[in-house]
Parts: C-alpha cells; structure tokens; sequence
C-alpha cells in the first residue's frame, strides 16, 4: 500500500487497489492501519452519481411518454377543443405501461388536462423547457450514459428536482458513495526510505498451523470493524400487503369470515345485483374494463330472473323498477370487477357456500380495477375492504359502530360521516379520516344498508349492512403518505417501501 500510494497527489481507494493489484476492500483495512500508525493520511468525499436505466435510454431517444403524448394532442387539435383520449393515444404511438406513465405525468407538467376520456393540450407549454427531458438527454450525452453532481452542473439545466423525479420514475439511479483517498506522509516516505520488510499475514487460524506449530511465527490480520460492508437489500413482505394482513387480522377478530372469488365476473354479480341500472353512467367503458371473452354461463337461471323482475317491476308493492332497458347479453358480459360488492352478491345469494342463516359477518381484502384517472388518491387497481353483517333489525348505528371499532384498531378516532347516494343503499354515506400531515378530510369508505331491491331478489329477508373501504387510504391516514402512487405502480418510492414496517 505504502509503495502504491503518494506523497504529493491524494489517490482513491480504488487507483491505491489497482496500483497494488490488491482487492479494495484489502486496501481499505490496510489504509486504516497505515493511518493509524502515521505513514498515511485519509481524506472522506461524498460522491453522488447518476446512471440511466434501459427505460431512461429508450426515452431519450424516443421522448418522455407525457412529450409524445403532448405533441399528438396538439396535432390532433386539442389546444382548441377537448378530443378523444383514446385517438390521442393511438397517435402518440403509446403502448402498455406508457399510456399510465404519460397520463400520470402530463397535468402535472402542465401540458393540459384529461378527464372523462377527453383531453386538452394547453398551447402555451412548451416541451423545449421539460426539465426532466433535458436532464435526461444531459446523462445519457455523458460518457458511459453516466454523470456526477459535478458534471451536471457543467450545463445549463435545472437538474435537481428533475432528477429526482427521473429517479422516481425508475428513469435514472442514483448512487451515493463515500470515496477515501490516501496521500503519504513525512513518516511514510521516510519507511519506505529506509526500506520495508513485507510479510505475509493470514487472517484465520487454521488447524494446520496448530498442528505445524505455524501459528507461532506468522503475522495475524487486525479485524477494522470501521470498513466499508457491502449493502445487502434483502427481499420483505410489501407494506400493502402487511396493512391487508393486519386488516384480516382484525376483522377476523371481530368475527368475520374471509370470502373470495373471481376478479373477472360477469355484469350480473357486479352490477345487476347492486340494482345498478344497466344505462348508469358508472357502467360505461369509461369506468369499467370489460373483457373480449364469451360471456358468462353459470348464472343460476332463477336468480336471473328475479334481478330481471327487480329492474323492470321493482320489489314490493310499491316498487317500480328502472324505467331503462335490461337485456341478459349486459348481465352476462364479463368484466374486470370494480369492487369486491360482486362477491357480497355471490355470497349473500347462497351461490358459493349455501344458503346462511342470520347472524353472518363476511369482509374480503382484494384488488378491484377501475377506469380513473390517476392522482394522488386514485389508481387503476387497489385493494378494497368490503365488509358486510347480516342480522335482524340492523340499525346505521350498527354500522356506525362497527367503524369506530375497526377504525380504533389502527389509531384512527376521528371519523366523520357525510350522507351519500347509492343505488343499491339507503341508507348511505360516506367515511372521512383526517390526514395526519395535510390536516385534509380523505375519504376513506362508502357504507350503507342494503336496499330491497338487492336484498330480495338474492333471497334475504333480513338486514344487511355493508361496507367497502380503500385499503390505500388507511394506509394514508396510518403513515402520513400524500401520494398512494408512491406505495405501488410504476412511480413507486422503492425507499419509502424499504424503510417502512407496519406495526401489529
């Protein structure tokens, strides 16, 4: 070490371990000792580099999806009207996962706005001045495709927070380091001066020296517990999957059973049944995803038609049905299911596990996929809570109450509660938490009592209160996250998912 290092120019650990042909991490320990004995001085730097990814590459070369989608919306006229998103996307040549990334990012850079399948391109923005593209093309013109602080700062470009949004696009890595370099002292070029006596050290005691007698006359190594490690990132259970097995923990405890099914089902268990008239806006593909699949066979053909009978007549005598249109060919088509409510229906009809008596209690924690539009409290897909009690004279106090219950669970007490419409209770309201960073209302759950027309057609004669909560929203109001696509999704924060444990 001493020979490969020098008195006048401080050389890192890594020219000291090339020089030597010695292993870093060898160099590192014998530094250490060097310095400690006064032949060498060590000075620390924190380095920070930048290495863009295969996703980052072909960007630069392609443009930032949210770029491309831009530029189609302008051609497609949208700075003057709202156009068809859908005839946008399809120009701006975006396929699979590049449809989610440039609708996530496009409001957010001001480009224009997306909202019930429209959007606008704002005609003053300019793609030129993307921070994030410039920064990007700045890394990827570095030799290598890789920069420094340092080096960014070379050119003109409003790096900072850009490259931590590339970061946490996944566009770019970030590496942090701790580089040592060594010079040599008065002390050390007097050695080697003087000349040195190189010997051989071993680092463990083997039993062959002991039976040689070797042990006696060899130079053992000095553990430096002050070396760097390497970083090992092991694999752990995802912190919505935790949060969801606490839930079940909890509910279970409450005395619920777990229920699942499928998320592919037919229109009839996810809408028919909620007495959701097959014209309602929230049916159309601008909501829903539904499949090119044949539709589905195995509906029991005499719930078929009391559903039927409950949409055209009503229940009671003083139903009077949905005056709009019902046809079996609706009922039968299969989407991907917008709330786990389908399995609910599936349950309460006796389909899956026979008919059941009064007192029952069901809840499901599992993904449900619905057309929005992304923001920092909506996905494509989440996990919802559905919940639901079967028994007689059920009260909105009942309901009430078994919210404050689950809600206390999780150090949540201030509920609030906000009248609500839906088709299939009454009644109904909402679920609001108050966030514990912004002080914002966050709704969290819609609930009610399930209404005749459901209830009747399915067999059930007595009340039923049921529920479906954000498993993401919990999660908010639980550990203070603003933004739920940092937990999960192509924008995750990976940090954020390594460092945080939920507690049970």
């Amino acid at each position: 070490m001493l020979e490969a290092a020098d008195a006048t120019e401080a050389l890192t650990i890594d020219q000291v371990s090339e020089a030597a042909g010695v292993p870093p991490e060898t160099v590192t320990g014998a530094v250490f000792d060097l310095e400690d004995a006064g032949y060498l001085t060590v000075s620390t730097d924190e380095t920070v580099s930048y290495t863009v990814t295969d996703e980052g590459e072909t960007y630069a070369d392609d443009g930032l999806p949210e770029v491309r989608l831009y530029r189609a919306a302008l051609d497609a006229g949208a700075d003057d009207a709202p156009v068809s998103m859908g005839a946008v996307i399809g120009q701006a040549d975006l396929d699979g996962p590049e449809v989610d990334i440039a609708l996530a990012n496009y409001a957010r850079k001001g480009y224009g706005e997306v909202e019930s399948g429209q959007i606008t391109a704002d005609p003053s923005a300019d793609p030129a001045t993307d921070t994030e593209a410039a920064a990007l093309r700045a890394l990827v013109a570095e030799e290598g495709s890789r920069a420094s602080e340092e080096s960014l700062d070379d050119i003109d470009v409003a790096h900072e927070d850009a490259l931590d949004q590339l970061v946490r696009r996944g566009l770019v890595e970030r590496t942090e380091r701790t580089v040592r370099s060594v010079t040599l002292t008065d002390e050390g070029v007097t050695l080697l001066m003087e000349g040195v006596e190189v010997a051989e050290t071993v680092d463990r005691l083997t039993p062959e020296m002991l039976a040689s007698g070797e042990w006696e006359d060899v130079d053992f190594a000095a553990y430096n517990v002050e070396a760097d490690a390497p970083d090992h990132r092991g694999g752990k259970v995802h912190i919505l999957r935790q949060t969801a097995e606490r839930v079940k923990d909890t509910l279970v405890g409450m005395g619920f059973q777990e229920m699942d099914g499928p998320h592919a089902d037919s229109e009839f268990w996810i809408n028919d049944c909620l007495f959701m008239p097959q014209d309602h806006p929230a049916r159309t593909h601008w909501d829903q995803f539904a499949l090119d699949v044949p539709p589905m066979d195995d509906i029991p053909e005499d719930l078929l038609n009391s559903v039927r009978s409950a949409h055209l007549e009503g229940v009671g005598e003083d139903g009077d049905g949905y005056h709009s249109p019902w046809t079996e060919e609706v009922a039968r088509g299969v989407d991907l299911r917008g709330h786990t409510t389908s399995l609910s229906m599936r349950y309460l009809s006796g389909t899956e596990v026979g008919e059941l008596d009064p007192p029952e209690r069901f809840f499901s924690v599992e993904k449900v996929y619905r057309n929005d539009t992304l923001d920092p409290t909506h996905l494509l897909e989440f996990f919802q809570i559905e919940g639901w009690v079967m028994a007689e004279d059920l009260s909105v106090r009942d309901l009430m109450g078994t919210f404050e219950e689950f809600y206390q669970q999780f150090g949540i007490t201030d509920l609030q509660f906000k009248p609500h419409y839906n088709p299939y209770t009454e009644p109904s309201f909402e679920l609001f938490g108050t966030h514990p960073e912004t002080g914002e209302l966050i709704e969290i759950g819609n609930s009610g009592m399930f209404r005749e027309e459901v209830l009747r057609p399915l067999g059930v004669e007595c009340d039923v209160m049921a529920w479906g909560l954000a498993l993401e929203r919990l999660l908010m109001l639980m550990y203070g996250f603003d933004d739920i696509r940092d937990v999960h999704g192509t924008l995750c924060d990976l940090d954020l998912l390594r460092d945080t444990e939920v507690l049970h």
